[in-house]
């Protein structure tokens, strides 16, 4: 019964891989390829590695399937936000099937400059602070002044 399941989670993981492989392959911009690679590639991942602990049935082996996991789930969602950053900050276009851009009204207003080691704060940190203070720039944070 153990064999019939770490088949089916094989084949399930290995099916989302293949789906992520194509959506890189397929997709048009960085962002959309980037979303493939994350999302789908850590399903796939994370189904192989939870069948290959059902299959040798060994606590060693499993500790390692189950260290790989939260390490790929932790660490996927930030690798993918940086791409996506740094693409966004390239200026590259999107895709035309791109239909919100919910950062437009930001773009070209960097928040962190290393060249001046400070930090820029917007209406935007004004507004999720949920009241009108003054904020100063300052080169360790955010304080706000009152």
């Amino acid at each position: 019964m153990v064999d019939y399941l770490t088949g089916i989670l094989m084949i399930l993981g290995s099916i989302f891989c293949l789906v992520a492989s194509v959506g890189v392959v397929r997709l048009p911009d960085a962002l959309t390829r980037m979303h493939a690679a994350t999302k789908a590639g850590t399903l796939g991942t994370g189904l192989l590695l939870i069948a290959e602990a059902l299959y040798y049935r060994q606590l060693g082996i499993s500790l390692r399937a189950a260290t790989v996991i939260v390490l790929v789930l932790l660490t996927a969602p930030v690798a993918a936000h940086l791409i996506g950053r740094a693409f966004y900050r390239s200026g590259e276009s999107l895709s035309d099937r791109t239909w919100i851009d919910e950062l437009r009204s930001h773009k070209g207003k960097d928040i962190y400059n290393p060249s001046q080691k400070s930090l820029h704060v917007g209406r935007l940190v004004r507004r999720s602070l949920g009241k009108d203070v003054s904020l100063r720039r300052i080169s360790k944070g955010v304080r706000p002044t009152h």
